[in-house]
């Protein structure tokens, strides 16, 4: 069955996942891409990536799309939707943090597996170990890993996400032991299948988007939200239109109220964007 829509849709808000959504298999913006989210923004049309990237590592694509100097350009959404950060402003006006009890229990529980654990401030990655994993994260972020040596103190302060990297099938049990003894008190998922997250409760990308609407003084159903996996999940039930990726997951397929026509190596938001928003 077809998940199109049948006439122009009323938006006001674009929110924007990177990987495999934005981003094509080179994790580059294509050119399409561009051109359709630049005129949505010379609309009036607010255009936000909203990724599970800390601020730093989102800039570079802000600077592709060429639009922060607009007001309908100002704002990201980071680490899943745990920081809003106004460009304009230069501060953050939204922030959720993972207390320093849970992360220690998170740290714990991914040792007990042999797993090491980062943390995330905008510029950097922190971590008590350098592995192939985390140095994975951090090439893949492009911005610098911090090794840090007394990390059970470190984490007391608490920060907006911890990341868990590692080997898929590993992570899948590491997922149902913090999800069974952490419960409500955190927002546990994969985000790839080598990246398990740990975020605050009630936390994530449409929430995060439910308030910079409200902050901007739009009404949430005027907002759309593109996606591919299970970090967009609360992005696609919580925006007026939720736009699942041709190639994203046949779960994030299924809760969308639309999927696009292309996948992301062929323009898929900027070919949607074009045909039902502009």
């Amino acid at each position: 069955m077809s998940k199109l829509p049948k006439e122009k849709l009323d938006v006001r808000l674009i929110a924007l996942d990177l990987d495999d959504t934005l981003l094509n298999s080179e994790t580059q913006i294509s050119d399409d891409n561009v051109d359709a989210l630049r005129r949505a923004a010379a609309l009036g049309i607010y255009v936000v990536i909203c990724s599970g990237r800390a601020e730093d590592a989102i800039l570079p694509y802000v600077r592709r799309l060429d639009i922060a100097g607009m007001q309908a350009g100002r704002y990201i959404i980071a680490v899943n939707g745990s920081s809003v950060f106004d460009l304009h402003m230069r501060r953050q006006i939204y922030k959720r943090v993972v207390g320093g009890e849970i992360l220690r229990r998170a740290d714990s529980i991914a040792a007990e597996f042999g797993l090491v654990s980062e943390v995330y401030d905008p510029d950097v990655i922190h971590t008590s170990k350098e592995t192939e994993w985390t140095r994975r994260d951090s090439e893949l972020c492009h911005i610098r890993l911090n090794v840090v040596e007394d990390w059970q103190n470190f984490l007391d302060k608490g920060f907006v996400k911890m990341l868990i990297p590692g080997e898929p099938e590993l992570l899948l049990k590491v997922q149902d032991k913090l999800k069974a003894e952490l419960g409500d008190r955190a927002v546990v998922f994969l985000s790839k299948p080598y990246f398990l997250e740990v975020l605050p409760p009630n936390c994530g990308k449409g929430e995060a988007i439910q308030f910079l609407a409200q902050h901007i003084g739009i009404p949430q159903n005027t907002t759309m939200g593109f996606g591919d996996s299970m970090n967009d999940e609360s992005m696609l039930r919580m925006c007026g239109y939720g736009v699942a990726m041709q190639n994203g997951l046949d779960y994030i397929k299924d809760i969308a109220t639309f999927v696009t026509e292309k996948d992301n190596n062929a323009s898929g938001i900027g070919d949607f964007v074009r045909k039902y928003v502009l």
